[in-house]
């Protein structure tokens, strides 16, 4: 009897940890239940694959897409256990097409990680009738036999979305028909294309607020409320699509496919990008901003305050600033493109050559009193700026000017036109330069800081002006509540420095006068006038002489005083 307390409460234990293990094991084998359209949030373990379930599908539905998502961590989606080349995918943004049988009215999906411990993730089905395009279903380029997914890649300057062409929907049992037997209506050549962009809000890198707006980015309806649409294309044009690079500001891409005769249409997987990576050691997504770059527009921010509210009454100083931006804007796309010198070599390089840029036009006015030419320097400053703030706006993303001849001549027109235009009243465009520019260097000040779109209305210029193929790009970017708040600083500072110095110099000479003839009459002047105390001054040799007999008398000994003979005894 002592034995027989011990041995049932073994066998108790071991009866239930076996009912554990079948509860567990039959809350596995129920996977995870979906609903067709409802987006599902679920956390994805690595040792343990998760099973997706859609049941009771109608007849009426002819294909199910099925998408996950996450934010930077890969998961493979497969249509079997063991995932085979051709009938799975793996990244953050994957989807699989499931062509639905006569009779069948269940589909399940398997979905595994092996890149990290636990990802977050949400997925959704989305079902289609036999009207419907199939997207990616005349696939070639890819390894899926239909593929709906948007492949996304990404560098400094362009971000470069590609993917499948689609094929005309067909019913249950039937054969897919074929995609390039002809090009008339009948066949999939009638597709048309649709490219959406959605900016997420910025400066905002959450997990939440990524898988949130991805729900309105995945079906048609919910992309042509909240997307905004870049481009239409044609069955006969590349399936490929470039964008500007936007690091650290979220985007989301996605793609409908429509039928024009019979008015049916489907959405692709929508794929997204921060043009950073999460997981770098440096220049992650969280610490974009280089400490060079902060301490390089800082600087130049304050510099700019001081001309946004003193460069006319301080014209030298102005000149410097003016010839700076001259010199090392075109310096900086010189050495980007003739050389492979890292950013940080790049910029210091810059700020030198711009240094000797302001430096040489200050002389060239001290020296000659060239007004015309200075004030043609600034002009064009100017005139480059108000270039760039109209090719800004969605002008610049007209087909006409992705031609570079084309956006060349017409931005070297504006820019020309603005001194042109001012060309009789050079005080006003001197004061409206320092104004405007000035107050700009605040703005890239902030953005080494904080992320605002604002700064792409030059960056934009440098990038097709440093790489050669950005002119397929379109460059639209967000405009948000931070842009709007540091647009509004950035008119407060504007407004504020050209009423100051418009106030301050009534009355005033337009320019100071020539540097070199003031100079020179003075000098006359203290050489013929006896009265002046600086004509009684000795020759700068003599002068130079004295200091340095006095310089090395601090090293000679003091003579002792008293008899140095000796004294005779």
């Amino acid at each position: 009897m002592g034995l027989l307390g011990p041995l049932l409460l073994a066998l108790l234990g071991l009866g239930l940890g076996l009912a554990a293990a079948a509860e567990t094991s039959v809350n596995a084998s129920l996977g995870l239940e979906f609903s067709l359209g409802e987006f599902r949030d679920f956390m994805l373990n690595r040792p343990f694959p998760e099973e997706a379930i859609l049941r009771h599908i109608t007849s009426n539905v002819t294909f199910i897409i099925f998408q996950v998502h996450s934010q930077y961590e890969n998961i493979t989606i497969s249509l079997s256990k063991n995932p085979l080349p051709d009938a799975s995918g793996t990244g953050v943004d994957k989807g699989l097409v499931s062509i639905l049988k006569p009779e069948q009215s269940n589909c399940s999906w398997y979905l595994e990680i092996s890149d990290a411990d636990k990802v977050r993730s949400v997925a959704v089905p989305l079902s289609y009738s036999e009207k419907d395009p199939i997207p990616g279903g005349c696939n070639l380029e890819f390894d899926l036999d239909v593929d709906p997914n948007i492949y996304l890649e990404y560098n400094l300057y362009e971000t470069v979305i590609k993917f499948a062409p689609a094929n005309l929907g067909y019913a249950r049992g039937r054969d897919p028909l074929p995609c390039d037997l002809g090009t008339g209506l009948d066949s999939r050549w009638r597709l048309e294309y649709d490219v959406y962009q959605y900016f997420l809000p910025e400066n905002n890198l959450t997990e939440e607020v990524l898988l949130r707006h991805m729900e309105k980015m995945s079906m048609v309806s919910q992309v042509e409320a909240n997307g905004f649409k870049v481009a239409t294309l044609k069955s006969s044009d590349k399936t490929i699509v470039y964008f500007s690079s936007v690091p650290g500001q979220g985007v989301i891409y996605n793609v409908i496919v429509r039928d024009p005769v019979l008015n049916t249409s489907a959405a692709y997987v929508p794929a997204h990008t921060y043009a950073c990576h999460f997981n770098a050691i440096l220049d992650n997504c969280s610490s974009l901003g280089r400490l060079s770059t902060k301490v390089f527009f800082t600087i130049f921010a304050i510099l700019g305050l001081f001309i946004c509210f003193f460069g006319h009454r301080f014209w030298k100083t102005e000149l410097f600033f003016i010839g700076f931006i001259f010199v090392g804007f075109f310096f900086y796309i010189l050495i980007t493109r003739l050389t492979l010198l890292q950013y940080d070599d790049r910029l210091i390089l810059t700020a030198v050559a711009g240094g000797f840029g302001g430096i040489l036009l200050v002389m060239i006015w001290w020296r000659f009193g060239l007004i015309l030419i200075c004030m043609l320097c600034v002009g064009l400053v100017l005139g480059f700026f108000i270039s760039s703030v109209a090719f800004f706006t969605p002008l610049g993303d007209l087909k006409i000017f992705h031609d570079d001849a084309v956006f060349w001549v017409a931005f070297s027109c504006m820019t020309i036109s603005i001194p042109v235009v001012f060309i009789g009243c050079l005080r006003i465009l001197n004061i409206l330069t320092c104004g405007i520019t000035g107050s700009y260097c605040v703005v890239l000040a902030i953005d080494s800081y904080f992320y605002t779109s604002l700064s792409y209305i030059t960056l934009n210029v440098l990038k097709r002006a440093v790489n050669t193929n950005f002119n397929r790009a379109y460059t639209n970017v967000p405009f948000q509540t931070n842009d709007f708040v540091i647009l509004a600083i950035w008119g407060m500072l504007a407004v504020s420095g050209i009423t100051l110095q418009i106030r301050r110099e009534r009355g005033r000479p337009f320019f100071p006068p020539h540097p070199y003839k003031t100079w020179k009459r003075e000098r006359e002047r203290r050489v013929t006038n006896i009265l002046d105390p600086s004509y009684h001054v000795r020759p700068l040799r003599e002068r130079l002489y004295s200091k340095l007999v006095q310089f090395k008398q601090l090293f000679q000994e003091e003579e002792a005083a008293g008899e140095r003979t000796p004294l005779l005894l």
